[in-house]
């Protein structure tokens, strides 16, 4: 709040004196409203200087640092991102700690600080000189050049594994040293210098970022706006800010929804799968402002997206992103003329009325099926349904996906499909929720010092409640069960590949894409809306990546119960028989509790669906039914047969068939890129699923799995963000690339494989594969292109 009135005064201030609009279109934004980052530390940067970091410098930092200094887990909080996350320095209090008994203030770049000053109040140490300007005191006061110059002293060994002085560990101890505590660092840890644990950069590259930091770190912010551009966003700000109850209602309901998004200007229609092949030149992101539109954005800087922002009115706007856009997190959204009319016959159009806005009290703004009950049902599920991937994708990319106990809580490999908004009566949905409305509470209103046990107890009875009575409703429908068949899941309208999505977990990291990717999978979910909408309250809305112990553990615990609604909603399109069958196959040594929530609770559904299964594969039968049902919006993106050619199709097919001891000893996600004699590289992605015998153990899960029943899948192109392994391959040892993985029975053969195809850590030519690695992504999927993230690279 005392930003938003420093900055209003100032405003009054200016207009008093005589500083009409016109003059404060002239003046830089960022200035007039609280200096950045970079003119707070030097306010003379030649126009060629700006230029020269952009061009010349950025690229060296974009590929060979923001690698693994991006986005929460960024090694000490350090992003080199961007200018800001450059200037703000490094912290050594971890984003991710998942046992902190109190929820820790956040950091988040460009939110809870507007200067240097703040980020050193808030624990955050430079990384460049901030003292007097000279050559040779910008390189002796930068911890950057001397991280940079403590690798070139100890260069990584080549071509063999990392030794034990290397601590890969994603949880590692942090070592974040001050620059007044660097030579202890240097003594203590000699090897440890960047980039950690991969080959040192090119002396070009070197001798780059040295005159840089030489030449006192200059910078710049991107280049100006378009005046298209411009226009594009004042007519969304205009849209989305309009007075009506209505239309902030709904505004707030999209935002809420799209604040993660990487949003872009494109005229390519929506809903039909096409990807722009030109990459946008830009990206933004909606944020709430204490602004209206014409004045700088003024960022409410609240925990959650639904928090009480402190004033009566606020505006929602368009701001661009400058920091480098990097896969983990990117989420691409479209905009255009489409969009706007899409939108305005979802919320604008139907006949309803308005009456008062609802609060931001805590029991109010954490439960969507109260905050937004006076919003149409069909029209709030046709807004996610729509756009499943995206809405999906939250929890994939947002923050709480770090980590294994946060994503444990799914298969490592599974189908979702969607019930169609038009199968279902919205008056009666909506009088149902409205009844259900206590119910559906998330324990996101507990906010982010939430306790265990007692929460545990009481949101386990609320949503058993919430089911007993959604199964009553059912069985009011569905008498006999003879109207449940595949007329009730959703086509995607017959174009739309929204409408089947796969899921895939990487262990501590996990992947959504379009379409039935891979071997038919052991589970599945069906998801109505009050599930898709409570997914993505309770792990993106108001997840709180700094909450305590309490509140992180209680989301994951309530996921168990979202994940097994989905899968009991598959399994209602069965035979009862065969729902039993699965239902305690899926949940094998699982307790008492979970029997009573999936496996003896399919004894009361419906008897049969309307199906007429032919086989007593039942389940695989299903699959066939809804691929051959969603026929036309289905993506074949990663359909390896439409990829490749029919000889290569039969040289990579046996990979499917890996299974067991092989399959285990693989990493989680490879990429593979086979060099052809002719033409371009071809790459495809390796996936590991891992088996276990239920997914309920919240600490222990290793005492779930069943290496047994792991599989692997190759699919076309690049899916995932977060490689383990990245393996060349000429083109005439695809044999025996094969070969070997088939063959594997020991960790030392997997090395032996690994010397043969694997770009290790320790290559000296890693870099330069990387690049090409890069290169590939950005042309093969522009859109979708951002900086992979190499944290989780192995070292065997």
């Amino acid at each position: 709040m005392m930003k938003f009135f420093k900055r209003t005064w100032l405003v009054w201030i200016i207009v008093l004196t005589g500083c009409a609009t016109a003059g404060l279109q002239s003046l830089d934004t960022q200035e007039l409203f609280g200096k950045s980052l970079i003119v707070e530390r030097r306010a003379d940067f030649k126009a060629e200087e700006a230029a020269w970091f952009r061009e010349e410098v950025k690229p060296v930092l974009d590929q060979r640092c923001v690698v693994c200094h991006a986005c929460n887990d960024a090694p000490c909080q350090l992003k080199l991102t961007s200018a800001e996350g450059i200037m703000r320095g490094a912290n050594p209090q971890k984003v991710y700690h998942g046992t902190r008994l109190t929820a820790a203030e956040p950091t988040r770049l460009g939110i809870d600080a507007d200067s240097t000053a703040e980020w050193r109040q808030m624990g955050f140490h430079s990384v460049l000189n901030e003292r007097t300007q000279s050559p040779e005191v910008n390189l002796a006061n930068s911890l950057i050049y001397q991280m940079l110059a403590l690798k070139k002293n100890a260069p990584a060994p080549e071509n063999v594994l990392l030794s034990d002085d290397y601590n890969l560990a994603l949880n590692r101890s942090q070592s974040c040293p001050t620059r007044e505590d660097f030579n202890e660092y240097a003594e203590e840890h000699p090897k440890w210098g960047m980039p950690y644990g991969l080959p040192e950069i090119s002396d070009s590259e070197y001798n780059t970022l040295v005159q840089w930091l030489r030449a006192g770190s200059p910078m710049s912010q991107p280049k100006p706006l378009s005046d298209k551009t411009k226009q594009t966003i004042r007519d969304w700000e205009t849209y989305l800010n309009d007075d009506s109850l209505k239309q902030q209602l709904a505004s707030r309901y999209m935002y809420e929804h799209l604040f993660l998004a990487s949003l872009y200007f494109s005229d390519e229609p929506l809903f039909r799968g096409i990807d722009p092949k030109q990459r946008p030149e830009n990206f933004f992101r909606l944020v709430r402002s204490y602004t209206p539109p014409g004045l700088p954005i003024e960022v409410v800087a609240t925990r959650r997206p639904y928090d009480d922002p402190g004033v009566k009115r606020i505006y929602y706007r368009l701001e661009r992103i400058k920091e480098t856009i990097v896969a983990k997190t990117h989420m691409p959204y479209r905009l255009n003329d489409e969009r706007m009319e899409w939108m305005k016959s979802l919320f604008n159009e139907p006949d309803y009325e308005i009456s008062s806005l609802p609060g931001y009290e805590v029991h109010i703004a954490s439960n969507p099926f109260i905050a937004f009950h006076d919003l149409p049902v069909k029209s709030r599920y046709r807004f996610m349904l729509e756009e499943s991937e995206y809405i999906i994708r939250g929890f994939i990319k947002g923050p709480v996906c770090r980590g294994q106990v946060a994503l444990n809580v799914i298969d490592d490999h599974f189908w979702a499909v969607f019930i169609d908004p038009d199968a279902i009566d919205s008056g009666e949905l909506a009088d149902f929720l409205s009844e259900q409305s206590e119910n559906l509470r998330l324990p996101g209103e507990a906010e982010s010092n939430a306790g265990i046990l007692s929460n545990w107890l009481k949101y386990s009875d609320l949503h058993k409640d919430y089911l007993e009575a959604k199964n009553q409703k059912m069985i009011e429908h569905f008498p006999e069960g003879k109207e449940l068949d595949l007329d009730l899941i959703w086509d995607g309208d017959g174009h739309n590949p929204n409408a089947a999505l796969t899921i895939m977990r990487h262990f501590d990291s996990s992947s959504v894409e379009q379409g039935f990717i891979g071997q038919p999978t052991k589970t599945a979910w069906v998801v109505d809306y009050t599930l898709l909408e409570r997914i993505h309250y309770l792990l993106v809305a108001e997840f709180d990546v700094y909450g305590n112990v309490g509140h992180q553990l209680m989301t994951r615990l309530y996921m168990d119960f979202l994940r097994m609604e989905g899968e009991h909603n598959f399994l209602t399109f069965l035979p009862q028989k065969k729902r039993i069958e699965l239902a305690n196959y899926w949940y094998r040594d699982a307790s008492d509790e979970v029997d009573e929530y999936l496996v003896n609770y399919e004894d009361s559904v419906i008897t049969d669906p309307g199906i007429e299964y032919q086989t007593q594969e039942q389940k695989i039968e299903l699959y066939g039914l809804l691929k051959t049902h969603l026929k036309g919006a289905t993506s074949m993106r990663y359909e390896l047969s439409g990829a490749v050619t029919p000889e290569r199709l039969s040289a990579l097919l046996p990979i499917n068939d890996v299974v067991g001891k092989q399959a285990t000893l693989m990493p989680e996600i490879s990429f593979v890129m086979i060099d052809q004699v002719m033409g371009d590289p071809q790459v495809f992605t390796l996936l590991r699923a891992s088996g276990h015998s239920n997914l309920t153990g919240l600490l222990y899960e290793e005492n779930n799995r069943l290496p047994e029943e792991d599989y692997l899948t190759i699919v076309p192109g690049l899916l995932g963000t977060y490689p383990a392994a990245i393996y060349r391959v000429p083109e005439y040892r695809l044999g025996d690339f094969i070969s070997g993985i088939k063959a594997l029975e020991s960790e030392e053969d997997y090395k032996s494989l690994a010397g043969q195809f694997a770009v290790r850590r320790t290559s000296p030519d890693f870099w330069q594969k990387s690049d090409e690695l890069h290169s590939w992504f950005r042309k093969d999927s522009p859109l979708n292109y951002g900086v992979l993230d190499y944290a989780r690279l192995e070292n065997r």
